[in-house]
C-alpha cells in the first residue's frame, strides 16, 4: 500500500527523496519504495524519518483500514 502521508510530509517541507534518504541515512530507492509501498521499513528507520518530517509514529505510519 502507498504510503501517501510520508510523500505529502516530506513534500511539504520542499525536501527531495535524495534528501530525505541522506538525513536518516539510506539511499534514495529505499525511500521510494517505502513511498511505493514496496518496502516496510524497520521502526529505526520510521523514527528517524519522522523525527526529520517532524511527524509521528501515527500520523505517518499507522493505517486506518488495518486496525
Amino acid at each position: 500500500m502507498k504510503n501517501l502521508k510520508l510523500k505529502a510530509a516530506r513534500a511539504g517541507l520542499d525536501l527531495s527523496q535524495e534528501q530525505l534518504a541522506k538525513a536518516v541515512g539510506v539511499s534514495r530507492q529505499t525511500i521510494n519504495s517505502i513511498e511505493k509501498g514496496d518496502y516496510n521499513p524497520t521502526i529505526k528507520l520510521c523514527i528517524s524519518i519522522c523525527k526529520v518530517l517532524g511527524k509521528t509514529l501515527d500520523e505517518l505510519f499507522w493505517d486506518e483500514a488495518d486496525a
